[in-house]
């Protein structure tokens, strides 16, 4: 900027330029900022770290995209660019890395515009400068509003809310506010679940298919000298798994494939969606199941997932 006779005559001009402007912009925003108890809320971590990491993940990658946190990863337009043309079809021209904040907000104005116009939401909880500066809650917002338009078969966390501290300036000071902060609708079905959790018939078909799945495994599985005890901890990780499909199939997967000894969430997530492109590959289509469902110990999820193999070879 060409300012330096200004900055002569006032040392002070653009300091208390950009006061002002942060003061409008904080008392036009309302900035609200999550509180730290409902950061430690199981649903939404849940909602956070599996659901909505895990979807992304899933979408990009076959473009080998790879995103660790939903806070630190999307600021500067670049999954949001893909996910937008991998759901609505729409190619923008635009440089793929923006390395300059400018470059980055222009991107996320251009993505966002796109965005808005499929989602159609009446009122929208996020904006480019919010998603640039990671603000967490108009993140979450503008990927719930995602997943479900584009992938409303994937199953949101009912009924997620976090408690939010609302600040605004005014010419009096700072006036805070608590409110309550939807993420999720309820859907209804707590009532359900609980009925169906105490339900003797219910966990006794429950206990049935575990019984059989796990009868299943160990069955194949003895010939490598393997025996598996817990379905849902012993599969999270993707190993025995890749290992029963290639038992099945009949054929082996190199070990440069996949982590035989994982030690990260990013190796776990990397072999369970091996086994399910293998899968998909074979013709086995496991609707509705995402590799996070199965790494987090998703019951439903990882059954789903052994019983596509025991149509096709349990009989």
């Amino acid at each position: 900027m060409d300012g330096g006779g200004a900055m002569e005559a006032d040392p002070f001009h653009n300091a208390k330029e950009d006061e002002h402007m942060d003061a409008q912009t904080f008392k036009a925003g309302k900035m609200k900022m999550i509180q730290p108890d409902s950061l430690k809320d199981p649903k939404l971590d849940k909602l956070k770290e599996q659901v909505l990491l895990g979807w992304i993940n899933e979408s990009l990658k076959a473009e080998h995209i790879v995103v660790q946190s939903v806070e630190e990863d999307l600021y500067d337009g670049l999954v949001l660019h893909h996910l937008l043309a991998r759901f609505a079809g729409v190619h923008l021209t635009l440089e793929e890395m923006a390395l300059t904040a400018s470059a980055q907000i222009r991107k996320l104005e251009a993505v966002l515009e796109e965005l808005d116009k499929r989602l159609e939401q009446q009122d929208t909880k996020w904006e480019v400068s919010l998603i640039h500066k990671k603000d967490l809650l108009a993140t979450l917002h503008l990927l719930v509003a995602m997943v479900t338009r584009f992938q409303p078969e994937v199953e949101l966390p009912s009924n997620v809310k976090v408690q939010v501290v609302v600040l605004e300036v005014s010419r009096t000071g700072i006036q805070s506010d608590v409110q309550t902060e939807v993420l999720t609708e309820d859907r209804g079905d707590n009532a359900q679940e609980v009925s169906d959790t105490n339900d003797p018939m219910e966990q006794l078909m429950e206990m049935e298919v575990k019984q059989t799945m796990l009868n299943f495994v160990n069955k194949t599985m003895a010939g490598v000298g393997l025996q598996v005890s817990d379905l849902d901890q012993q599969f999270s990780d993707g190993v025995i798994l890749l290992l029963l499909i290639g038992q099945l199939e009949g054929f082996f997967i190199p070990l440069s494939d996949f982590r035989l000894t994982p030690d990260s969430h990013e190796h776990r997530l990397h072999n369970v969606s091996l086994a399910l492109s293998l899968l998909a590959d074979l013709g086995l289509q496991v609707s509705a199941v995402q590799a996070q469902d199965v790494v987090s110990q998703d019951v439903a999820g990882t059954l789903k997932v052994l019983y596509a193999l025991f149509r096709k070879h349990g009989g």
